[in-house]
């Protein structure tokens, strides 16, 4: 993963890996534990110590995404965000580490309460071919999941995949905005 998210105005925010920094502590600690007799109070005291460190990167995750959520909460009015299948993501054994330990669905959560409490909106946006088409002409440019930079052979617009990507969820939130309201007054 190469960041946490990208923003429509190309405002990147760095992904803070707490648990990769953290793993090799949990290992350590996770082998102590492991050593130690059953039943012992030195097991317990090294029970403790797992748990800590795990409650240590818990608390360094939603603090991270709370203040993200605010920043966002802040700035703009309307959110428009992908509705992404994380469970599915999750599946992908390569990349399910890195995508539980952003908590994406957390933030997502966080978000949209923090969202409802300022009398901000959030809206989903279906996440099918965002980063595919160009959001300069529109025209579907199919690429793999490694090409990290957008080239449309049509209009010749050169973006950064993810940032190209935003700017489709952009458009596509306020069009499905635009049509909930066409239908409320209609």
């Amino acid at each position: 993963m190469k960041s946490f998210c990208l923003d429509s105005e190309a405002n990147q925010i760095q992904n803070p890996k707490h648990l990769e920094k953290s793993l090799k502590l949990l290992r350590r600690r996770q082998r102590s534990l492991s050593r130690k007799k059953k039943g012992s109070r030195r097991r317990n005291k090294a029970r403790i110590l797992v748990a800590k460190a795990h409650e240590k990167v818990v608390n360094q995750r939603k603090d991270f995404l709370h203040k993200v959520a605010n920043l966002y909460i802040k700035a703009y009015n309307t959110i428009y965000v992908e509705d992404l299948n994380i469970k599915g993501m999750i599946r992908n054994r390569y990349l399910s580490r890195s995508i539980a330990d952003s908590s994406w669905g957390m933030f997502f959560n966080l978000l949209s309460y923090k969202a409802a409490e300022a009398g901000r909106t959030v809206v989903k946006v279906t996440p099918n071919g965002t980063s595919q088409i160009c959001s300069g002409c529109g025209e579907k440019v199919p690429k793999s999941l490694s090409v990290r930079v957008h080239q449309c052979p049509f209009c010749k617009l050169v973006l950064d995949r993810d940032h190209n990507a935003s700017l489709n969820i952009l458009r596509l939130g306020q069009s499905l905005q635009a049509l909930s309201t066409e239908r409320v007054f209609a």
